[in-house]
């Protein structure tokens, strides 16, 4: 599993922006940022979809304040759906990382087999990332969100 002073691992990522959708790897992405990067198990679900993007949505501004160049989002789903929640959430602002077969996530370490709910999905976490690596990590236990959500990381910084 990844921590605080890794490099994070290159793997290939498809970015599913509200209009567009591009291929690149996480090196590209993430080099020369500062990036505050949030997962969660999936689009559309109860506590994504209600807290988790939502408050990350809200306190953009707030990030850009204290020096972040980006905020992205990382689910196990296809771009399309991204792209979709995207849109549905008025998530213009956030990179959404789209990783539909987990490689970026599996990279990482922090995936997790939800069986027959939704199969490999990304366990809920956040991470700020400078210039490509790990300053900070924070892993949800299971079945709570308190150290991924924004207030929480925007504290951090």
């Amino acid at each position: 599993m990844i921590s605080v002073g890794d490099t994070v691992p290159t793997a290939n990522i498809t970015v599913a922006g509200v209009v567009e959708q591009t291929s690149t790897t996480s090196t590209e992405l993430f080099s020369g940022k500062k990036v505050v990067l949030f997962a969660l198990p999936g689009a559309f679900t109860p506590t994504c979809s209600k807290a988790h993007l939502p408050g990350y949505v809200t306190l953009f501004d707030s990030f850009l304040e204290k020096g972040v160049d980006m905020v992205a989002c990382l689910s196990v789903n296809d771009a399309f759906v991204m792209q979709a929640w995207a849109k549905d959430q008025n998530a213009e602002n956030i990179t959404m990382i789209a990783d539909g077969g987990a490689a970026f996530t599996k990279s990482l370490g922090l995936e997790m087999d939800t069986g027959d709910f939704g199969g490999v999905r990304a366990q809920r976490f956040a991470m700020i990332i400078d210039n490509g690596v790990v300053s900070l990590l924070n892993i949800e236990p299971p079945k709570t969100f308190e150290s991924s959500k924004a207030e929480t990381i925007l504290e951090a910084l």
